[in-house]
């Protein structure tokens, strides 16, 4: 095999090309193993068609893949919840069952369950493939529903592209979108909160939690039922409705999708489902995730292949989805998950703990989500930086668009936990925020949905603690307060600055959301006080809130009709780690920061390009709860310097703890 593409594009990979190979020719085995069993992808990844409810139009066909199970049966109000030798499955070859039921036993609106018996044992069980669940309110106890409404739904986004160049990402929990404590649902989210994103300018939704989940504190990553649409927060149709609307809307919606590993649950999961640990699972402690007390899947196994290579197509065919961020990729990538392992160098990625068969699987599933929405967007979160993650199949990559920034929020919390901001080094900052692969398209965020989960703060809640209680209204002056909310634009603003490829905020953080999120559980007596967003504290004129909001709205149509909207590089103009003055240019725009807390510079000297200048961003306008001491009216023309007539200094004011965009104006030709 030739050298892969991105190898030769990176000379420090030379040393492990090999074992590179060695991965991609394990996948085209893999995919010419597949094509000789199924046909093609495409075919094998219809499983949600062959398995799970299939309408008949008289019967109703329900088949399940169960190789350990000696006898299936179907249990309902027709069974009085009881395995019938009328409603036994017949058993097919490869491990594969089915049954056919009249539409008048089974009906739309009827739950039910499968009982499963195996040597020794037996045990209710939810279709592995089930595309409706319901958890009864009195019991909790979970049971699978028939979901055949009579009315197809109609979508109006034939002609919906998504815009995503840059890619501005609004990450959201359909749950917890409410100010009422309670869980919001589908049609809510699209009536009070997908307004609110439109008007933020972000042109993607991403959303967590979709996936069903037995406990909703889990933040929808320990998932049950993977082909089905939490029924928390609504109908299959409702979810459908809110991803029509937004599409109409010019906003792309893709899901937080889990196939990292599964909950243990048997009855509403895949525990055990056929009375085996290692029917999708690997056996022994490989199949127990370590940090995550969860059960792993075996990517070697066809059938388990087949199970997530058909839910990555069901989200996009069935619910329009315009892509998926897969979670958990770095424990996938790796038998030891990356727990407690510093990737400090390349052959910490290529050894024996990489895990090939996730690998390939990751590989699959990006060929085939693409050929199947050409549009389709997809994004890894890795903490590791494996080497290829985010490079197309046909250069010799795992064939991710993204790869999620996973240090950076990281960094800002190190950085705001560990040194006073008056010892802030920029020449550090502008390292961490600015580096990455070569080519490689990653996505930049300041914080994430885990460091606002309870026991973590947000990054605002770090800047001024109990201030944020009572000092946020108009009339309260606050040093703190002040500092917080500069710090809070400025770091946001480095952050998408720098960013290569796209942006990402979690609901509410853009206003500075106060305090954690903490689920319903017993240790809070099952409250929603702090599983909601407060959208009125940004409502409110007479609170600082609405400032933070502003800034984040201009922020981000500026990155989107801007410099992120070409993906220029980022060069280093001035990086004054003595001054705190962090200075770099992308194409036309000139990003100029003072972390200074004491420091304002008058006439500061820029080496720049000729042209003109002006200021199209300032995190010190009024507008943004800052000061208002620049001009930004003014035109400013760098001086050619008298030693060297090709060079030229901008000279400008720059007050402390703010940041400005300048943006260049070329000067007009002579010929």
């Amino acid at each position: 095999m030739d050298t892969p593409v991105f190898v030769k594009n990176d000379p420090w990979l030379k040393p492990f090309e090999s074992s590179i190979i060695e991965r991609i020719k394990h996948y085209n085995n893999k995919l010419d193993y597949l094509k000789d069993i199924f046909g093609d992808l495409d075919q094998m990844s219809n499983g949600y068609d062959y398995y799970g409810l299939n309408d008949l139009g008289n019967e109703i066909l329900l088949r399940e893949w169960a190789p350990n199970a000696k006898e299936i049966f179907l249990i309902g109000d027709f069974s009085n919840w009881k395995p019938d030798q009328q409603y036994k499955f017949t058993k097919l070859d490869n491990g594969n069952w089915e049954i056919k039921i009249p539409k008048t036993t089974l009906k739309h609106g009827d739950l039910f369950k499968l009982h499963l018996f195996w040597e020794g044992g037996d045990g209710l069980r939810l279709p592995s493939y089930i595309n409706r669940v319901v958890q009864d309110e009195e019991t909790k106890i979970f049971s699978a529903q028939v979901w055949t409404p009579q009315e197809d739904f109609k979508w109006e986004d034939q002609d919906f592209k998504p815009s995503v160049d840059p890619i501005l990402i609004y990450e959201a929990h359909i749950g917890m979108s409410s100010e009422e404590e309670k869980v919001n649902s589908f049609t809510e989210f699209k009536n009070n909160v997908l307004p609110r994103i439109i008007k933020a300018g972000y042109n993607t939704i991403q959303l967590m939690a979709i996936q069903e989940h037995p406990y909703y504190g889990s933040f929808g990553y320990h998932v049950s039922n993977f082909f089905a649409v939490s029924s928390r927060f609504g109908t299959p149709e409702e979810l459908k409705d809110l991803i029509n609307e937004a599409h109409k809307n010019g906003i792309a919606v893709i899901m937080d999708i889990v196939h990292s590993h599964a909950v243990k649950n048997e009855v509403e999961g895949l525990g055990k489902f056929d009375g085996t640990s290692y029917q999708y699972f690997h056996d022994g402690g490989r199949g127990e995730h370590p940090a995550w007390d969860s059960k792993c899947f075996n990517y070697g196994k066809d059938q388990v292949l087949q199970f997530l290579l058909s839910n990555c197509k069901y989200w996009l065919q069935e619910f329009h989805f315009d892509g998926y961020r897969f979670d958990g990729v770095t424990s996938m990538l790796y038998l030891h998950h990356g727990l407690e392992y510093a990737f400090s160098s390349y052959a910490d990625y290529f050894n024996d703990t990489e895990d090939i068969d996730a690998l390939t699987y990751l590989t699959l599933a990006n060929r085939l989500i693409h050929r199947t929405n050409h549009n389709a967007i997809t994004i890894a979160e890795d903490m590791s930086g494996y080497p290829g993650l985010s490079e197309t199949i046909d250069n010799g990559g795992i064939g991710f668009d993204y790869r999620l920034s996973m240090g950076v929020p990281d960094f800002w919390i190190k950085m705001i936990k560990e040194n006073s901001d008056e010892n802030w080094n920029v020449g550090q900052i502008f390292h961490e925020l600015s580096q990455h692969r070569a080519g490689e398209k990653v996505i930049s965020y300041t914080e994430s949905h885990d460091q606002a989960l309870v026991g973590d703060k947000t990054i605002i809640f770090r800047l001024v603690d109990k201030e944020m209680y009572d000092k946020m209204d108009l009339n309260s002056e606050s040093l703190i307060i002040d500092r917080g909310i500069a710090l809070h634009k400025m770091i946001r603003l480095a952050t998408i600055t720098t960013s290569y490829g796209g942006y990402l905020n979690f609901m509410g953080n853009e206003f500075g959301h106060p305090e954690w999120i903490d689920f319903p559980r017993e240790g809070n007596g099952w409250s929603y006080k702090y599983a909601r967003r407060q959208w009125s504290l940004m409502d409110h004129q007479d609170l600082k809130f609405k400032f933070l909001s502003a800034f984040d709205k201009a922020m981000i149509d500026l990155a989107k009709d801007g410099y992120l909207a070409t993906n220029d590089s980022c060069y280093g103009v001035a990086i004054n780690e003595s001054d705190q003055i962090m200075c770099f240019k992308r194409g036309n725009y000139l990003m100029l920061f003072n972390f200074s807390p004491t420091h304002s510079y008058t006439d500061y000297g820029i080496f720049i390009e000729s042209g003109k200048y002006k200021i199209v961003l300032n995190t010190d306008n009024k507008e943004f709860g800052g000061f208002g001491l620049l001009d930004e009216s003014y035109i400013y023309y760098p001086e050619r310097m008298p030693y060297d007539r090709n060079q030229y200094q901008l000279k400008i004011y720059i007050p402390a703890r703010t940041a400005i965009i300048l943006k260049r104006i070329p000067p007009k030709s002579v010929y």
